[in-house]
């Protein structure tokens, strides 16, 4: 048998180039029709009358008045209508859908809705708080008590998903069955949602999904608020109808990642971290919904790659009258791993330390307490893989000559992990992941809910199986998920699909080997966590996650001395995800991962005024080109995980966290000055050497 991590061709690859593969705009059954969504005007205020224009036949209005269950959206946090009634929020909130035969007809009628509001002075700064957490670790605050005193703060901004295909359903109705077929992650979650908007027996409710033009999270819960409305419509109308977004639409509307501010705090004795304080903002924008996992995640982060004895972490969400912010690919790491790797940098420079000798000292290490009072029970391969970054990077001679050189070249490294699978006991006690195998003669069909959105699930899945049971992989059948179909293997999200989903189909597999010789038969399995994972939600304490990812990414970067712009010339990238199923692919989402991270540090732009969207199409909203990109070397390490199949951990967010720290390091060397917050813009740059 081959080494599972051997590449093969994509399964999907012939149809996606070749253009056969059905995006949900390609399906178009008979009669079909389309819906636009009527949106507020303002930031925030009351709904005082709508009158809408008069009707052509065919064309209808759904509003709240339609939704026959509760006008709710079911996400973590229930705090999203389906269509508002009389409170407006944040701008464009959706207030009901004009649903017709024809699209110029459509725009026209949207045009003629006249709204009349009173409107409200509308909250954009970070005053309202509705999460606030807090754990502590050894002696919590006491240990600051007359000790020397270093504190910074730290900024990140929006970031916007930018997926290929904008978000969208097509709904109809199979006698009294409401169906919608998606681009989404969690056929479930807007399962369970439309169940509830519908107010409907989950019998009548199917959900399916088609071919997926990329996500990254922004397709997690959002989908369910669109579900939700379409659904509704559907019920009314009794017609097929078409609901997807143009691409400002899009971006306007859809969740972002979160906005944070982090102020660090450290007790310095004999010159190291005696404790760590971070006090951590998220803006969750007009509705909680994720905000408060997010927010979770992120302070669980708060000590990095490192192992400090002494911890007092708070955090809060803020609600905002400006678009919600949701998931996105990484889930509050990313914005905590920047403040952690730069602050611990600027910790050392402060303390007239080399920051490599000063990261080293508190690297964690296998058996040490996480920052909950976890353990870190696996090996942890970071110093080689940081001995080997350094290696083939040339890192402390590029950063010797780059200190004394006025080159505005500059060289940064970033330490990271990400915690695997759901946060606790999420797995046990709100997932309840099931999986299914159906063996019919010499055929295997896995029937999971995990979701293809371009990280190649559909080919390492149908790999795993055929590799277990030594047959050939065209005897394996994964087809996109269907409700009516696959049992409820959770969602497709947090580094989790292959590592608890696959662990699960795996097992499955063995069973089916030892039953091959009969014909027909069913295997289920549903996940059991391992019996360590014992984790309290509410005070911060036990093991978070089940197992840990972990990377070291290195930047080069030159900036330009008159334009301020930054050029990353080289990236080199080492990743511990347990087992690679396939390394092609892994490769290809850790470099897709890395130029995202990098982006997010430096080059993506997102802002709002006054609760506006300011970036609202591709033009505006600059993400890396080829032309941005650098070549990247990628290095894996094998470090199997118990429970995951072959061995096999997270790999997909992993590879994001990193690279807005290692390139604002990078870019501070570069400028001879402290980055404070991403992206490091050449505006941003400007300001910071004007400011000396």
């Amino acid at each position: 048998m081959k080494d599972i991590s051997t590449s093969i061709n994509k399964v999907d690859n012939e149809e996606k180039i070749s253009g056969q593969a059905k995006y949900v705009a390609d399906i178009k059954p008979e009669g079909m029709l389309y819906a636009f969504t009527v949106r507020a005007k303002i930031v925030k205020g009351k709904i005082l009358n709508i009158e809408y224009p008069l009707l052509p036949e065919g064309y209808f209005v759904v509003d709240y008045r339609d939704i026959p269950g509760q006008n709710i959206v079911k996400v973590i946090f229930n705090d999203m209508p389906v269509f508002t009634e009389k409170e407006i929020t944040y701008l464009y909130e959706p207030i009901a859908l004009l649903v017709g035969p024809d699209k110029n007809v459509l725009s026209k009628l949207i045009e003629g809705v006249h709204i009349v509001y009173q409107e409200e002075e509308p909250l954009f700064d970070w005053i309202d708080s509705v999460v606030h957490y807090h754990f502590d670790k050894g002696e919590g605050k006491r240990a600051f008590s007359g000790k020397k005193i270093i504190e910074f703060n730290y900024e990140t901004s929006y970031q916007e998903q930018a997926y290929i295909e904008p978000q969208g359903f097509i709904g109809y109705m199979d006698g009294e069955k409401t169906t919608l077929i998606g681009s989404i992650q969690c056929p479930y979650y807007v399962k369970k949602a439309v169940v509830q908007a519908l107010g409907e027996s989950e019998d009548n409710v199917r959900i399916i999904q088609a071919t997926v033009g990329g996500a990254f999270g922004g397709k997690e819960e959002f989908p369910s608020l669109i579900g939700c409305q379409l659904a509704v419509a559907l019920k009314k109308i009794r017609k097929p109808i078409q609901l997807i977004y143009e691409r400002e639409e899009d971006m306007l509307v859809t969740t972002k990642r979160h906005p944070s501010r982090v102020h660090f705090k450290a007790a310095i004795k004999d010159n190291k971290i005696h404790a760590l304080s971070a006090d951590v903002g998220i803006d969750g924008g007009a509705n909680i919904g994720l905000s408060g996992v997010v927010l979770s995640r992120a302070l669980i982060a708060c000590t990095g790659a490192y192992t400090i004895e002494n911890l007092d972490i708070s955090g809060d969400v803020f609600r905002t009258n400006t678009v919600p912010n949701g998931a996105f690919r990484g889930f509050g790491a990313p914005q905590m791993f920047f403040a952690i790797e730069m602050f611990i940098e600027h910790l050392a420079l402060e303390l007239g330390v080399d920051p490599l000798v000063f990261k080293k000292d508190i690297l964690v290490k296998q058996g040490d307490y996480t920052s909950t009072m976890g353990i870190f029970r696996d090996p942890v391969l970071m110093p080689e893989m940081i001995c080997k970054a350094m290696e083939v990077s040339n890192y402390q001679e590029k950063r010797i000559n780059y200190d004394a050189l006025d080159s505005y070249k500059g060289i940064g490294m970033s330490w990271f992990f990400h915690g695997c699978g759901f946060t606790g006991s999420g797995e046990k006690n709100i997932i309840k992941a099931k999986v299914r195998l159906k063996k019919e003669f010499d055929k295997v069909e896995i029937l999971i809910a995990a979701v293809d959105m371009g990280q190649g699930v559909k080919t390492s899945f149908r790999k795993l199986v055929a590799n277990i049971l030594d047959i050939d992989i065209e005897q394996v059948i994964f087809n996109n998920p269907d409700t009516d179909a696959v049992p409820d293997s959770g969602p497709t999200v947090a580094s989790r699909t292959m590592m608890i989903v696959g662990g699960l189909v795996a097992r499955a597999t063995e069973e089916v080997k030892k039953r091959w010789a009969e014909e027909k038969f069913i295997v289920e399995k549903e996940y059991e966590q391992p019996s360590y994972i014992k984790y309290d939600e509410e005070k911060f304490k036990g093991d978070a996650y089940p197992a840990y990812s972990w990377g070291v990414n290195v930047v080069e970067v030159e900036v330009d001395k008159f334009t301020y712009q930054v050029k990353i010339n080289k990236s080199w990238s080492f990743y511990d995800i347990g087992k690679a199923i396939d390394e092609r692919i892994v490769i290809g989402q850790a470099d897709g991962g890395l130029a995202q991270g990098l982006a997010y540090g430096y080059l993506e732009v997102m802002n709002h005024k006054q609760g506006q969207i300011m970036q609202k199409n591709m033009t505006d909203y600059i993400i890396p080109t080829a032309m941005d990109m650098c070549p990247m070397e990628t290095y894996l390490y094998e470090n199997p995980y118990a429970y995951g199949p072959y061995g096999a951990k997270g790999v997909g967010e992993l590879s994001l966290i990193g690279g807005a720290p290692a390139v604002a390091k990078a870019i501070e060397q570069a400028i001879k000055r402290r980055v404070f917050k991403i992206p490091v813009t050449p505006e941003y740059i400007m300001e910071l050497i004007k400011n000396g």
